[in-house]
């Protein structure tokens, strides 16, 4: 699965996830792009997913606009220490994720 992760969600997160295709906004060169835009870029791209901690987005955005799906890590912080213990929760969520939808990965999900 093609992943890309959001700018307040730390690059070295795609190390624990080696089964997918991990790239970065910054990587991207889609540095300080609005999410709206970024979104659409995104699936513009081919990608499957984008994987943000924003929890504001899904309510921000029209998701069944775009055949990308969300995925919103819920943790503490955006601190990788934070997010690790999240990776299996949200590779047993990227098994079974359909475009055009958005799930909650963490604490609330």
């Amino acid at each position: 699965m093609l992943l890309l992760l959001d700018e307040s969600v730390p690059r070295r997160l795609r190390h624990a996830l080696p089964s997918h295709d991990v790239r970065t906004v910054v990587e991207m060169g889609w540095s300080g792009i609005k999410n709206g835009e970024l979104l659409g870029l995104a699936a513009a791209n081919r990608f499957d997913a984008f994987v943000t901690v924003d929890k504001r987005l899904p309510y921000q955005q029209n998701l069944a606009t775009l055949p990308i799906a969300v995925v919103v890590l819920d943790a503490i912080s955006n601190e990788l220490s934070s997010l690790l213990p999240l990776v299996p929760a949200l590779d047993q969520a990227l098994a079974t994720l359909t475009p055009r939808t958005c799930i909650k990965v963490g604490s609330e999900a």
